[in-house]
């Protein structure tokens, strides 16, 4: 019984018990049956079909016919699928509700430095940190792979709610990349940027100061994949130790005057 073991996992996997799914697919097997009929087919002890069609029933998944004995017949496969996906939908936004519902608890999670060992992780915490900003923002930007447009985006963003927004980078293409999109933006072409050396097999890929306080700071280093550079980081929120200390003080007096244009 191969496909029917295959279709009661699944109907598992969908939310039934171990015996709803067995009695389903029993059911689905003969047009009508009752509770003698499907133990034998399902290998469900007899006592035990009774209860359990009884929920199938108020799940809106089997109809029962009030005869003597009872008889069952499983509702349409379309009928049951749509059924249990209106029943998922439904438990997934209770469970949203829910957890909008719950008060944050006070937690450490934000103090430390983290790590990042993947890209598209990098540049979610990457954007995260330009939506939280609010006063300023100083990004370096050494590898000029890693500036990407939903980046480029979040910088105009946090620019028209009133941020400054400073950024460092290797070359006039990029300072003009940047101007295109955050034209109140300062933008400073820093060309030693482009001689950064590998620190074991990795290279400067960007650097981030979020006022004064969250600090990311990335590598990219190349994949097996020909012309593809994988990216990792480390960032950190506050200053309780000496990452995010030292970031500010260091980043500080970069830039002085007005930017090149």
């Amino acid at each position: 019984m191969p496909s029917e073991d295959a279709a009661s996992s699944s109907l598992e996997e969908l939310g039934l018990t171990e015996y709803e799914s067995k009695c389903f697919v029993a059911l689905t097997r003969i047009s009508q049956g009752t509770a003698k009929e499907i133990s034998r087919i399902s290998d469900i002890p007899r006592s035990r079909v009774y209860d359990t069609v009884d929920r199938l029933h108020r799940q809106g998944l089997v109809d029962i016919q009030q005869s003597d004995p009872r008889v069952y017949r499983a509702v349409s496969k379309d009928e049951a699928f749509a059924k249990l996906l209106q029943d998922y939908n439904a438990a997934i936004e209770a469970a949203d509700t829910a957890l909008d519902q719950i008060e944050p608890a006070e937690t450490q999670e934000d103090k430390g430095v983290w790590a990042i060992a993947n890209a598209d992780h990098v540049s979610d915490r990457v954007e995260t940190l330009l939506d939280d900003a609010e006063d300023r923002i100083h990004f370096v930007i050494a590898d000029e792979t890693t500036l990407k447009r939903p980046c480029l985006d979040r910088l105009a963003a946090a620019s028209d709610r009133g941020v400054q927004v400073i950024v460092e980078v290797p070359s006039e293409s990029v300072q003009d990349r940047v101007h295109r999109t955050v034209p109140d933006a300062r933008v400073k072409v820093v060309t030693e940027l482009q001689d950064t050396e590998k620190v074991v097999q990795k290279w400067p890929g960007q650097l981030i100061l979020v006022d004064q306080q969250a600090v990311l700071a990335s590598g990219v280093e190349d994949s097996e994949l020909p012309d593809v550079e994988e990216e990792t980081a480390m960032w950190s929120h506050g200053r309780d130790h000496g990452f995010a200390a030292w970031m500010p003080e260091l980043l500080e007096d970069r830039i002085a005057g007005e930017p090149s244009d």
